[in-house]
């Protein structure tokens, strides 16, 4: 991420009610697991009031078959002209007791109350997944649960306003569990803005620590960038140290994101720092790796030893311009084994992740990747940014990227970046990185429930990546509030922030409702 002056720029489905009355339900007796009866909504043809295998409650003109399936001719569908509740199920029975997940291909025009797949009557608790907002891409989303009873019902749920619609199909249902492993933040902004004053506080009020309020909402790991010698002293190896403290002593993970620069990098951007400015290449790379191991064997000394390292920040374009642009493929490849190596002689460990933006498309991620491997650069994990406002891609679009690259590379994938606001207007005199209706992503609106929305459904899609390969999400800067002294440019304090109201505090300095997307399977 990198800011600018100007305009520099994600959020659960509201829950659904009470779910809807059963009674007499198709029981499918069992024999394989992954088959519920009509998964595929093709028994029936287009139109069938009542899909075979399936049961229907509420406003049941408002479920239906119809032409246009994901990959068959058909798909269930819920729309009405005027505002409707519905559901649409089916009881498995004969299960053998353990975990499982339901599988769903779906797409929705947004608008809803709610409008979720559901795992309920199972012995333990309900277990919901929200629909994406997507009008035209399908998204292959998961909800897993664990059976007691021998049996479990598939509900698909949708209490919505007049005009509005999903699509369902290819429903599986099949034993294992799924879940991701990263619910985190990337909490750089926090130490500076504690020096200039920053105040946070719980949901109700109570002032506290952010790294706690962040920790008992269910963050699990943080991130934090390093610059090499930042015009402000923050973000420094010294500062990097001290935060690392708070957040292991939290009980937190660590990920240190290292941008081989002064200030920021990004794909725009890709500075080399000052002290490293007209060196030959050969010492770049010498400077690689001395820094990075200088910054990592001090965490581990001290007992804070990172978990995941990031060789460099949003390297799309490459890194340390122009020795290490995309341009000179042999030379970045050896900047990043550089790092790679140092990382490992800390700790072999440590996962080495490589971080590239624009984390929707497909085809750059590939040619970046493809390159980066057929020059023999060495990583373990694939992070990619994705600001949906930003990004040019929609959710579909971004599932299909992640679910490439962890196909194709055989790496684990996560989303380094994410983020998205809680509402429009600026708290300081800085003009917000987003701050009009028309560049948010549609079906989002900025409001503290659609920032929840935002997060789970990104969260969703990461958790649905085949074979267990989406490790999560990071979310970008939740404690950068208004601090004045905290602005976006290291060089200026009098540069104002330009992102509090993406942030998971309210201009109250109370956490958001927000936060509980850390909570996400």
């Amino acid at each position: 991420m990198k800011f600018q002056p100007g305009r520099a720029i994600r959020v659960l489905l509201l829950p659904l009610a009470a779910g809807l009355a059963l009674s007499a339900l198709p029981v499918q007796r069992a024999v394989a697991a992954s088959a519920p009866v009509n998964g595929g909504f093709e028994s029936g043809g287009s139109g069938a009031a009542r899909p075979t295998g399936w049961s229907e409650h509420g406003d049941t003109g408002a479920s239906y078959t119809e032409a246009g399936g994901h990959r068959g001719g058909y798909r269930l569908t819920h729309y009405a002209s005027s505002a409707y509740r519905v559901e649409t199920s089916q009881r498995l029975s004969g299960l053998a007791n353990g975990p499982y997940t339901l599988t769903a291909w779906v797409r929705s025009g947004g608008g809803q109350n709610a409008a979720h797949l559901a795992l309920k009557n199972c012995g333990s608790a309900e277990q919901r997944t929200a629909l994406p907002v997507s009008s035209s891409g399908w998204i292959r989303i998961v909800t897993s649960i664990k059976v007691t009873v021998n049996q479990c019902t598939i509900s698909i749920d949708s209490d919505a306003n007049a005009g509005n619609w999903i699509n369902v199909d290819d429903l599986t249902f099949a034993s294992g569990a799924t879940g991701t492993s990263i619910h985190g933040a990337d909490i750089s902004s926090l130490a500076k803005s504690e020096a200039k004053g920053g105040v946070y506080r719980t949901h109700s009020g109570t002032r506290g620590d952010a790294v706690t309020i962040l920790k008992n909402a269910g963050m699990n790991y943080a991130r934090l960038k390093v610059w090499v010698h930042p015009a402000d002293g923050f973000n420094d190896k010294a500062h990097v140290l001290a935060l690392a403290r708070r957040i292991k002593a939290a009980g937190m993970k660590l990920l240190v994101d290292f941008h081989y620069s002064d200030t920021w990098a990004d794909p725009g951007a890709q500075a080399k720092p000052a002290a490293w400015a007209g060196h030959s290449y050969g010492r770049l790379k010498s400077y690689v790796y001395t820094h990075t191991y200088d910054v990592l064997h001090a965490l581990k000394a001290q007992g804070t030893t990172a978990d995941m390292v990031q060789v460099g920040n949003e390297i799309s374009s490459g890194m340390l311009w122009s020795d290490g642009s995309t341009g000179t493929w042999t030379q970045l490849a050896a900047l990043l084994n550089s790092g790679y190596d140092a990382v490992k002689a800390v700790d072999s460990s440590t996962v080495v992740a490589l971080h590239l933006a624009k984390g929707g498309d497909k085809a750059g991620t590939r040619w970046w990747l493809d390159n980066a491997r057929a020059n023999g650069v060495r990583f373990d994990a694939i992070g990619l940014s994705y600001y949906g406002y930003w990004d040019g891609h929609p959710l579909a679009d971004f599932q299909a990227a992640l679910d490439d690259a962890a196909a194709r590379y055989g790496k684990p994938v996560f989303v380094a970046e994410t983020a998205y606001p809680f509402r429009l207007d600026s708290e300081d005199s800085l003009t917000d990185q987003i701050d009009a209706t028309g560049e948010l992503v549609f079906g989002y609106p900025a409001t503290v429930a659609g920032q929840t929305r935002w997060m789970n459904d990104v969260a969703s899609i990461v958790e649905a990546v085949p074979k267990h390969r989406g490790l999560g999400v990071f979310y970008w800067e939740p404690a950068w509030t208004a601090v004045a002294g905290n602005g976006w440019d290291p060089a200026d304090a009098s540069s104002g922030n330009g992102w509090e109201n993406q942030a998971l505090f309210g201009y109250d300095d109370r956490a958001l409702a927000s936060m509980t997307w850390f909570r996400h399977r």
